[in-house]
Formats: C-alpha cells, structure tokens, sequence
C-alpha cells in the first residue's frame, strides 16, 4: 500500500512540476493576454485610414482596374467588353441548350417546386 502512494505522489509532483515548466514558458514566450480580456481600460488600437496616395503601385493599378470594371458593367446590361462575337456564340449556345431540353427561358434561374409526401401511417408498421 505505501508503494503504491508513494508512485502517486511522485505521479502527482512530476504533474506539478510539468505544469510549472508549462506555466513559465507561456510567459516568457506568448505575449501578454491583457488586449483580449473584456475589462481592459484605455487599451485601444489605433486606427489606420489607408489613401490611395499611400498605396503602392500595383494595388493602385488594381483599384482602379476594379473601379473601371464596376463602371462598365453598370453601364451595359449584359458582360463587359462583349462583342459580337460573344453575342453570336451565345445565340448559338441557348438555340442548341433549346433543342435538347425543350423550351423556356434559360437565362433565368429555375424555380423548384416541392411538395409535402403523403405520409401514411399503415406503410410504416
């Protein structure tokens, strides 16, 4: 019996001793959790307001690629930069989808109908 507690307590002391080598290297080594608890006072982050002047070249050239991509496509009802081309093969593309699965508008999202199933009771004893 005084084996066996004696194997427990050094079981016990090798836990404890674990847990304060734990406890020590998260201290030295994680930053302090003080930002993230919710009763931190006067800790506030400042707050960065980016203009396109302080922005570097490429991110500069894809704003105002994405600016200009935004305008086109609000101006025409249908893809940018589409030509006749475009219209052509697209004609094309919807008379044959027409011709194999029947007709209806397929530039429209189809609407699903679902009805309840019919539940009865005497199939499912």
């Amino acid at each position: 019996m005084f084996a066996t507690m004696s194997s427990l307590q050094r079981v016990r002391q090798i836990r404890v001793l674990e847990f304060l080598w734990l406890d020590s290297w998260i201290q030295r080594n994680l930053p302090p959790l003080t930002p993230l608890c919710t009763k931190a006072k006067n800790l506030k982050k400042p707050v960065r307001y980016t203009s396109i002047t302080q922005l570097d070249p490429i991110q500069r050239l894809f704003l105002d690629k994405i600016r200009e991509y935004s305008t086109k496509s609000q101006a025409s009802a249908g893809p940018v930069d589409a030509g006749p081309v475009y219209e052509k093969a697209l004609s094309e593309e919807l008379n044959k989808l027409q011709r194999l699965y029947g007709s209806g508008d397929l530039t429209k999202f189809p609407e699903f109908k679902f009805s309840e199933p019919v539940l009865d009771e005497s199939s499912s004893k």
